[in-house]
């Protein structure tokens, strides 16, 4: 008898941890887009409102010092600009995805869901990637060409751009985690073991 109560609420339990994994599974694909929402927004925001401006003695004309104010923001540099809107882009392409995810049903909705969340990706990990190449260079600039480093100088704008440039790769990774989850789900689709899930 007690051996029959140990099977029944054996099978109770695994009932509910079944249930308990089908749901967070059903709930990963929006738990994903909202990361990586919120990491292509912070990151867009953050370089786009990237600014510092800096005043340094250029002459000295007799005894009168001579300034000049030197300002870095991110539409100097064409990579930060790509950055930002790529970033933007990942954003709004997700946040239009999330709103109406009730119209993205079957597979051929996920089919096309899951072709445009890869050319978003692409998009975000290119603009992160040229970001970071031009970070390396303003941080280390470059000898053979003779080109000076100017995070020394400018050192709170690569601290900003840098903190956005994590945030960027960070909604690349969960695009990237999506991307599978969704190649997953048409597989599984396609070989008749569930109904597809659009990873909205």
């Amino acid at each position: 008898m007690a051996l029959e109560n140990g099977t029944k609420s054996d099978l109770v339990l695994d009932s509910k941890y079944a249930q308990i994994k089908t749901k967070l599974v059903k709930q990963l694909p929006l738990a994903l887009r909202w990361l990586a929402l919120m990491a292509t927004t912070t990151a867009a925001i953050g370089m786009g409102l990237n600014k510092q401006s800096k005043t340094s003695v250029v002459a000295i004309v007799g005894t009168q010092p001579i300034s000049q104010t030197f300002t870095a923001k991110f539409q100097q540099t064409p990579a930060f600009v790509y950055f930002v809107a790529a970033n933007a882009m990942a954003s709004f392409y997700n946040i239009m995805l999330v709103l109406l995810r009730p119209f993205f049903k079957g597979r051929e909705n996920a089919l096309c869901v899951h072709i445009l969340d890869l050319v978003i990706m692409v998009i975000v990990a290119t603009g992160a990637a040229a970001t970071s190449s031009m970070a390396e260079l303003g941080k280390d600039g470059n000898v053979h060409a003779r080109w000076n480093p100017i995070c020394d100088k400018f050192s709170a704008f690569c601290l900003h751009g840098g903190m956005a440039l994590i945030s960027s790769f960070a909604g690349t990774l969960d695009l990237f985690v999506l991307n599978i989850h969704s190649l997953v789900s048409l597989h599984r689709s396609v070989q008749g073991q569930q109904p597809v899930d659009p990873s909205v």
